[in-house]
């Protein structure tokens, strides 16, 4: 078949639910090949996916076909022939805007493409149509009615002709007779034809109907056939879509095994840092038990630090008292030694007196 994928990419697919109208269904259970496909030999592009080997896009492109962003990442269009909505889910907004430039050029070249089947087609019926206008009116003609210019010449000739010695009466006679006679020969030619017009009409008529029975046949032969190719299209590109699913599909377990493999070692390297995690965490369970301890200690001191600043005060304040106590008594001492310094004085003076 001349049909082949000139674009593909990858998609969440769902449709408009049919009771609702409203509400979307997915048709996928995960991301598939969406594709354009170009039939060369019908100038036909199509949007096809496939789910396995079941086809849940089949929609033809047409010009009156729009679609639709309605997120940044998802997009609808409306499919007449389908009776339903289709809608794709993408991975990012590039994918989104990618997927609709695609849309737009081949809308376009799908308009451009039914414009020249259009024309072709009324280039090939208009000859047609001049040769029929022909056919019908050929009966109608004047040489088929009143018999064609050799028929008459000779009739024409003979009453041309000149009589050799007739008389006056004798000449309007045979001009009457001779025109009532053309007469006759003309009224029971076009009598003649009138017949032949008639059963050429029937014949046509006849003609018509069993031309219009061959047509609805051939219509719906035509109608047939177009079913079973598409049939077959759809069949030979499901074929194609199936195979480059395939060759996508192994692609991608390939890239998945790969990235498994990663994450395999990632978590290794995780399992492994989660030991450390777990030996930093008994040290810091560690630190912080002695921190608390150390904690408690601390307060002790404190508390100790506290009384032996109290004693420390008590003890200053006693100091102070005593050294005022002692002042005190230094100052009577004082006192009394000058007493008695004043008293050793007068004894001595009185020992010297006597």
């Amino acid at each position: 078949m001349g049909e082949q994928p000139i674009f593909s990419t990858r998609a969440h697919v769902f449709q408009i639910d049919p009771n609702t109208k409203k509400n979307w269904v997915p048709t996928s259970k995960h991301a598939v090949t969406v594709s354009y496909f170009y039939d060369s030999t019908r100038n036909v592009y199509r949007i096809i996916s496939l789910d396995g080997s079941k086809a849940i896009i089949n929609s033809t492109i047409t010009p009156n076909m729009t679609f639709t962003k309605t997120s940044q990442k998802f997009g609808q269009w409306a499919d007449s022939r389908a009776n339903t909505v289709y809608g794709l889910g993408f991975s990012s907004e590039h994918h989104l805007s990618k997927f609709a430039e695609k849309f737009q050029e081949f809308k376009e070249a799908a308009r451009l493409a039914k414009e020249k089947s259009q024309e072709k087609m009324e280039l090939t019926s208009t000859p047609s149509q001049e040769s029929a206008g022909g056919d019908l009116q050929s009966p109608l003609t004047p040489e088929s009615i009143n018999g064609t210019d050799d028929e008459r010449t000779p009739d024409v000739t003979q009453n041309s002709e000149p009589r050799a010695e007739p008389t006056q009466n004798a000449l309007s006679f045979s001009h009457s007779s001779a025109i009532s006679k053309h007469w006759e020969a003309e009224l029971a030619t076009l009598k003649g034809n009138n017949a032949k017009l008639t059963a050429a009409l029937l014949e046509s008529t006849a003609n018509v109907k069993q031309w219009k029975q061959q047509l609805a046949a051939y219509q719906e032969e035509a109608e047939r056939l177009h079913k079973r190719v598409t049939e077959l299209e759809c069949v030979s590109s499901q074929a194609n879509a199936v195979h480059t699913h395939k060759t996508e599909l192994n692609q991608t377990i390939q890239e998945l095994e790969e990235t498994l493999k990663v994450k395999e070692e990632e978590i290794e390297r995780l399992k492994q840092e989660i030991d450390n995690a777990r030996e930093l965490q008994e040290q810091r369970d560690s630190l912080t038990q002695k921190l608390q301890e150390v904690e408690i200690r601390n307060k002790d001191l404190e508390g100790q630090l506290s009384d032996l600043e109290q004693r420390l005060e008590k003890s200053q304040n006693e100091q102070e008292a005593f050294r005022n106590n002692l002042k005190t008594l230094l100052e009577i001492l004082d006192g009394k030694i000058f007493e008695l310094t004043e008293l050793r004085d007068n004894l001595a003076k009185l020992l010297e007196c006597s």
